[in-house]
Protein backbone atom coordinates (compact mmCIF):
# COMPACT_ATOMS: atom_id res chain seq x y z
CA UNK A 1 0.00 0.00 0.00
CA UNK A 2 1.38 3.47 -0.71
CA UNK A 3 0.74 6.01 2.15
CA UNK A 4 1.01 9.72 1.84
CA UNK A 5 2.58 11.42 4.77
CA UNK A 6 2.07 15.06 5.88
CA UNK A 7 3.28 16.58 8.82
CA UNK A 8 4.07 20.33 10.59
CA UNK A 9 1.60 22.39 8.69
CA UNK A 10 1.35 25.14 10.87
CA UNK A 11 -1.52 26.84 9.61
CA UNK A 12 -0.33 27.77 6.07
CA UNK A 13 -3.10 26.13 3.90
CA UNK A 14 -1.92 26.63 0.54
CA UNK A 15 0.83 24.65 1.29
CA UNK A 16 -1.52 21.63 2.33
CA UNK A 17 -3.88 22.01 -0.48
CA UNK A 18 -1.11 21.85 -2.91
CA UNK A 19 0.91 19.32 -1.00
CA UNK A 20 -2.96 17.13 -0.95
CA UNK A 21 -2.98 17.46 -4.66
CA UNK A 22 0.68 15.79 -5.09
CA UNK A 23 -0.39 13.13 -3.29
CA UNK A 24 -3.81 12.68 -5.03
CA UNK A 25 -1.77 12.60 -8.19
CA UNK A 26 0.79 10.18 -6.79
CA UNK A 27 -2.30 7.75 -6.41
CA UNK A 28 -1.84 7.36 -2.39
CA UNK A 29 -4.38 4.86 -1.08
CA UNK A 30 -4.16 6.73 2.43
CA UNK A 31 -2.77 9.89 4.25
CA UNK A 32 -1.56 10.61 7.69
CA UNK A 33 -0.69 13.54 9.48
CA UNK A 34 1.75 13.95 12.21
CA UNK A 35 1.05 16.91 14.23
CA UNK A 36 1.69 20.54 14.37
CA UNK A 37 -1.10 21.34 12.45
CA UNK A 38 -1.44 24.81 13.86
CA UNK A 39 1.01 27.85 14.66
CA UNK A 40 3.40 30.28 13.19
CA UNK A 41 1.26 30.24 9.83
CA UNK A 42 -1.99 32.88 8.95
CA UNK A 43 -4.21 29.92 8.66
CA UNK A 44 -5.09 28.00 11.74
CA UNK A 45 -8.94 27.77 11.13
CA UNK A 46 -9.26 26.74 7.46
CA UNK A 47 -6.18 24.86 7.98
CA UNK A 48 -8.24 22.39 10.97
CA UNK A 49 -11.36 22.70 8.41
CA UNK A 50 -9.88 21.47 5.59
CA UNK A 51 -8.42 18.62 7.72
CA UNK A 52 -12.09 17.98 9.36
CA UNK A 53 -13.80 17.51 6.54
CA UNK A 54 -10.82 15.53 4.83
CA UNK A 55 -11.49 13.38 7.31
CA UNK A 56 -7.97 12.69 7.79
CA UNK A 57 -6.51 10.80 10.60
CA UNK A 58 -3.60 12.80 12.31
CA UNK A 59 -1.81 13.15 15.64
CA UNK A 60 -0.98 16.35 17.95
CA UNK A 61 1.89 18.04 17.44
CA UNK A 62 3.65 20.14 20.53
CA UNK A 63 2.04 23.41 18.65
CA UNK A 64 -1.26 21.53 18.84
CA UNK A 65 -1.13 20.89 22.66
CA UNK A 66 0.03 24.43 23.40
CA UNK A 67 -2.63 26.06 21.47
CA UNK A 68 -5.65 23.81 22.89
CA UNK A 69 -4.21 23.86 26.07
CA UNK A 70 -3.34 26.20 28.30
CA UNK A 71 0.22 25.15 29.59
CA UNK A 72 2.39 26.39 32.21
CA UNK A 73 5.47 26.06 30.29
CA UNK A 74 5.97 29.44 28.43
CA UNK A 75 7.72 29.73 25.08
CA UNK A 76 10.90 32.34 24.94
CA UNK A 77 9.94 35.61 23.53
CA UNK A 78 10.64 34.80 19.43
CA UNK A 79 8.54 34.59 16.58
CA UNK A 80 6.40 31.35 18.35
CA UNK A 81 5.33 33.15 21.34
CA UNK A 82 4.05 36.31 18.83
CA UNK A 83 1.90 33.91 17.10
CA UNK A 84 0.43 31.35 19.83
CA UNK A 85 -2.24 33.71 21.46
CA UNK A 86 -2.97 35.06 17.42
CA UNK A 87 -3.31 31.45 16.65
CA UNK A 88 -5.55 30.52 19.81
CA UNK A 89 -8.02 34.05 19.61
CA UNK A 90 -8.84 32.49 16.01
CA UNK A 91 -10.30 29.33 16.95
CA UNK A 92 -13.69 28.29 18.14
CA UNK A 93 -14.38 25.89 20.84
CA UNK A 94 -15.22 23.02 18.45
CA UNK A 95 -11.96 23.94 16.47
CA UNK A 96 -10.31 23.56 20.00
CA UNK A 97 -11.85 20.60 20.84
CA UNK A 98 -10.78 18.99 17.46
CA UNK A 99 -6.93 19.47 18.38
CA UNK A 100 -7.90 18.09 22.06
CA UNK A 101 -9.35 15.17 20.13
CA UNK A 102 -6.54 13.95 18.66
CA UNK A 103 -3.93 11.57 20.32
CA UNK A 104 -0.45 11.72 20.67
CA UNK A 105 0.26 8.61 18.38
CA UNK A 106 -1.17 6.62 15.21
CA UNK A 107 -0.44 2.70 14.96
CA UNK A 108 -1.85 0.50 12.08
CA UNK A 109 -0.89 -2.90 11.04
CA UNK A 110 -0.18 -2.85 6.94
CA UNK A 111 -0.02 -6.92 6.00
CA UNK A 112 2.73 -8.39 8.65
CA UNK A 113 4.21 -4.89 9.07
CA UNK A 114 3.22 -2.28 12.15
CA UNK A 115 3.72 1.42 11.67
CA UNK A 116 3.87 3.64 14.57
CA UNK A 117 3.69 7.52 14.44
CA UNK A 118 4.67 10.43 16.92
CA UNK A 119 5.13 13.82 16.54
CA UNK A 120 8.66 14.53 17.98
CA UNK A 121 10.01 11.54 20.50
CA UNK A 122 7.83 8.72 21.13
CA UNK A 123 5.64 10.04 23.93
CA UNK A 124 7.12 13.35 23.99
CA UNK A 125 5.97 15.69 21.25
CA UNK A 126 8.19 18.62 22.83
CA UNK A 127 11.24 16.49 21.89
CA UNK A 128 12.90 15.23 18.84
CA UNK A 129 15.08 11.82 17.81
CA UNK A 130 18.40 12.40 16.59
CA UNK A 131 17.81 10.48 12.93
CA UNK A 132 21.87 10.46 11.95
CA UNK A 133 22.43 9.41 15.20
CA UNK A 134 24.28 6.11 16.52
CA UNK A 135 22.02 3.09 14.89
CA UNK A 136 22.53 0.89 18.46
CA UNK A 137 20.30 4.23 20.42
CA UNK A 138 17.64 4.29 17.38
CA UNK A 139 17.06 0.30 16.99
CA UNK A 140 15.45 0.08 20.32
CA UNK A 141 12.52 2.17 19.67
CA UNK A 142 11.51 -0.07 16.80
CA UNK A 143 12.00 -2.88 19.52
CA UNK A 144 9.79 -1.02 21.59
CA UNK A 145 6.75 -0.64 19.55
CA UNK A 146 7.66 -3.74 17.45
CA UNK A 147 7.44 -1.79 14.50
CA UNK A 148 8.52 -2.24 11.07
CA UNK A 149 8.55 1.57 10.84
CA UNK A 150 8.80 4.30 12.91
CA UNK A 151 7.34 7.91 11.56
CA UNK A 152 8.62 10.93 13.46
CA UNK A 153 7.05 14.43 12.58
CA UNK A 154 8.28 17.64 13.95
CA UNK A 155 12.02 17.86 12.94
CA UNK A 156 11.05 20.54 9.62
CA UNK A 157 13.52 18.27 8.09
CA UNK A 158 12.72 15.61 5.28
CA UNK A 159 14.88 12.47 6.40
CA UNK A 160 14.30 8.50 6.15
CA UNK A 161 17.26 5.90 7.89
CA UNK A 162 16.66 2.22 7.44
CA UNK A 163 18.25 0.53 11.09
CA UNK A 164 18.36 -2.89 10.65
CA UNK A 165 15.10 -4.02 8.97
CA UNK A 166 13.04 -1.07 10.04
CA UNK A 167 13.04 2.26 9.02
CA UNK A 168 12.52 5.42 10.69
CA UNK A 169 11.44 8.60 8.69
CA UNK A 170 10.43 12.20 9.06
CA UNK A 171 8.43 14.03 6.41
CA UNK A 172 9.51 16.85 6.73
CA UNK A 173 7.23 19.92 7.27
CA UNK A 174 3.88 21.05 4.74
CA UNK A 175 3.73 24.35 6.37
CA UNK A 176 7.83 25.46 7.19
CA UNK A 177 10.00 23.39 5.41
CA UNK A 178 13.54 24.16 6.57
CA UNK A 179 15.32 22.44 3.72
CA UNK A 180 16.41 25.17 2.65
CA UNK A 181 14.21 25.09 -0.43
CA UNK A 182 10.82 26.63 -0.48
CA UNK A 183 7.82 24.31 -1.26
CA UNK A 184 5.75 21.93 1.04
CA UNK A 185 7.36 18.62 1.89
CA UNK A 186 5.44 15.25 1.85
CA UNK A 187 6.32 11.76 1.57
CA UNK A 188 5.05 8.72 0.05
CA UNK A 189 5.70 5.62 1.94
CA UNK A 190 5.55 1.92 0.54
CA UNK A 191 3.98 0.52 3.11
CA UNK A 192 4.90 -3.39 2.16
CA UNK A 193 8.71 -2.79 0.77
CA UNK A 194 9.51 0.06 3.31
CA UNK A 195 10.79 2.66 0.27
CA UNK A 196 10.23 6.18 0.69
CA UNK A 197 9.60 8.99 -2.13
CA UNK A 198 10.12 12.85 -0.86
CA UNK A 199 8.21 15.67 -2.80
CA UNK A 200 9.09 19.22 -2.46
CA UNK A 201 5.97 20.80 -4.16
CA UNK A 202 5.74 24.47 -5.17
CA UNK A 203 2.69 26.31 -4.32
CA UNK A 204 1.58 30.29 -4.80
CA UNK A 205 3.64 32.34 -1.99
CA UNK A 206 1.02 34.79 -3.28
CA UNK A 207 -2.07 34.54 -0.91
CA UNK A 208 -0.01 33.08 1.99
CA UNK A 209 2.59 36.23 1.78
CA UNK A 210 -0.47 38.81 1.88
CA UNK A 211 -2.62 36.89 4.79
CA UNK A 212 0.70 36.95 6.86
CA UNK A 213 0.63 41.18 6.19
CA UNK A 214 -2.69 41.31 6.76
CA UNK A 215 -2.77 39.79 10.11
CA UNK A 216 0.50 41.42 11.54
CA UNK A 217 2.08 38.73 11.96
CA UNK A 218 6.04 38.35 12.39
CA UNK A 219 7.83 39.42 9.16
CA UNK A 220 10.67 36.67 10.06
CA UNK A 221 8.15 33.88 8.34
CA UNK A 222 7.83 35.69 5.04
CA UNK A 223 11.35 34.48 5.14
CA UNK A 224 11.25 31.31 5.84
CA UNK A 225 8.29 30.89 3.39
CA UNK A 226 10.66 32.00 0.66
CA UNK A 227 13.97 30.43 1.21
CA UNK A 228 12.88 27.32 3.62
CA UNK A 229 15.27 28.62 6.14
CA UNK A 230 14.44 29.83 9.76
CA UNK A 231 17.05 32.92 9.14
CA UNK A 232 17.60 34.92 12.76
CA UNK A 233 15.08 37.49 13.14
CA UNK A 234 16.72 41.37 12.84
Amino acid sequence: MRLGVLSDIHANLPALEAALEALRQEGVDEVLVLGDLVGYGPHPKQVIGRLMKEGLPAIAGAWDLRIAYPLPASLPEGVGKATLEWTRAQLSEKELAYLRSLRLSHRKTYGEKRLVAFHGAPGNPEKHLDLLGPAKELLPHLERYNAATLLLGGRHLPLARRVGTGLLADPGSVGLSLSGEPGADAMVLDTETLEVRFLKVPYDLGPLIFDLRAWGLPPVLERVYRTGRFLKED
